[in-house]
């Protein structure tokens, strides 16, 4: 359940407004008016709790339980106690997230930490550096040489944006965050300690030992891209290192130079991914792979 400690609800919502919302069948119209205060697992419901079930096995955990309200599948609604709003849909995980999106929209759109609106003067920001309406940069950030930032992005404390990149509107840019040689697009969220356009693992040997290739290339990311922590992402060598729409990167991957991920891509935590490699659109990927291949 939600941490009311972290996680305020932002709103009051009812059952009627859950209909309104995701267009879900409520069962029974008396429950219309009941109050959702939390989201829960079935296991940890309390009062006020809506929870979400997508197999039977599930549904014998809610017997007994404190939950108001749960999304269902028309084939298990018959298999929940009446004493629980009953909420039918083809799509309740989806549904259920919808609500949580709406009742702790911080949870998912991150705040500044103090509170504040605009730019901090404790940061650092280079005079040449152009910045939308409503960005919001914390102490501590820097914005280096004839960087550009769209409205509405927040730069957390300890960020740093190499000179010349560009940063679209509506950008979460979380702390110890390092961006250089890149063009980001519009709602994009880099998670804590994300690496950006950093030089790739490129040598050549030579008479005389090992020598660094030149890294000439960018980093390209498009709209709506989440990047996990820790995770780091090369320039490319000549050509660009290309993270396609919507994609959504986990913590601690690696993306090596002159790779390019197609649109709507799910990648999981400590995946590898070799330099020049293409990955289409609609890929996954499971946690601790390695791949040299290309997928399309």
């Amino acid at each position: 359940m939600a941490d009311t400690f972290f996680f305020t609800p932002s709103r009051r919502l009812t059952v009627a407004d859950l209909v309104k919302l995701t267009g879900a069948k409520l069962l029974n119209p008396e429950f219309s008016n009941t109050v959702i205060n939390t989201l829960s697992s079935v296991e940890s419901a309390r009062e006020g709790s809506l929870v979400f079930i997508e197999n039977q096995k599930l549904s014998d955990a809610l017997l007994g339980s404190s939950a108001v309200a749960v999304f269902c599948t028309s084939d298990i609604a018959f298999k929940v106690p009446e004493t629980i709003a009953i909420l039918v849909t083809s799509t309740p995980q989806r549904d259920f997230a919808q609500v949580g999106r709406v009742l702790f929209p911080a949870s998912v759109r991150p705040i500044p930490w103090f509170g504040q609106k605009g730019i901090s003067p404790h940061a650092h920001i280079h005079s040449s550096a152009k910045l939308g309406n409503d960005v919001c940069v914390e102490a501590g950030a820097v914005i280096a040489k004839n960087v550009e930032v769209g409205s509405g992005t927040l730069i957390s404390s300890t960020a740093v944006i190499g000179e010349n990149c560009r940063i679209g509107r509506d950008c979460y840019i979380a702390p110890k965050v390092t961006v250089q040689y890149s063009l980001i697009g519009d709602r994009v969220y880099i998670y804590p300690g994300v690496c950006i356009g950093q030089d790739g693992f490129g040598y050549v040997k030579s008479a005389v030992g090992v020598e660094k290739i030149p890294h000439l290339g960018r980093v390209i990311i498009q709209d709506g891209v989440e990047i996990g922590a820790n995770t780091t992402i090369d320039r490319g060598t000549f050509d660009d290192t290309i993270i396609g729409e919507g994609s959504k990167i986990d913590n601690l991957v690696q993306i090596a130079h002159n790779v390019k991920i197609g649109r709507y891509c799910l990648i999981a935590a400590q995946c590898g991914i070799a330099g020049s490699t293409f990955i289409g659109d609609m890929s996954q990927l499971g946690e601790v792979l390695e791949l040299r291949i290309i997928l399309q």
